[in-house]
């Protein structure tokens, strides 16, 4: 525990951008993957490929968004590193406390049930981090019932 109330638990993903729908299959046969989960977003499709105790986040664009603006600055790449945190409450509550600039001042709802937060990529060195805050057995359910 870093004597704040939350810590990183696990990675939970590693997100990749990109536009060609080919590309989806391509990791997956290149690294032995299989779509775990995928849902739609604002302007892109996400796919979760399990790897081991974490995941691959493919994100597609699909139409103007937050995805298709990234594309448009940086072409594909890596998206962020995100990583599952004991308490997402208190971890945006102490990081915001500590003055750290955030993308989501509060937590928000994210893929698989979970709720999830960002860092701004000014306050990580340029990378863009996610906390996630593991899914309840409920909200898993709810969201596997969904696909």
């Amino acid at each position: 525990m870093t004597g704040r109330g939350w810590h990183v638990t696990r990675l939970h993903h590693v997100a990749y951008a990109y536009q060609d729908p080919a590309v989806s299959g391509l990791l997956g046969d290149l690294l032995g993957l299989t779509c775990g989960h995928e849902e739609a977003g604002a302007g892109f499709t996400e796919r979760m490929l399990p790897a081991g105790a974490a995941f691959v986040q493919l994100l597609e664009s699909s139409g103007p968004g937050l995805i298709e603006q990234f594309l448009q600055r940086r072409g594909p790449g890596l998206h962020h590193v995100a990583f599952e945190v004991t308490s997402i409450e208190a971890a945006v509550a102490d990081l915001r406390e500590r003055g750290v600039r955030m993308v989501d001042e509060v937590p928000r709802p994210g893929g698989m049930g979970t709720t999830i937060a960002f860092i701004h990529p000014h306050a990580c060195a340029g990378l863009l981090v996610e906390l996630v805050g593991a899914a309840s057995a409920e909200t898993a359910a709810d969201a596997q019932a969904e696909e």
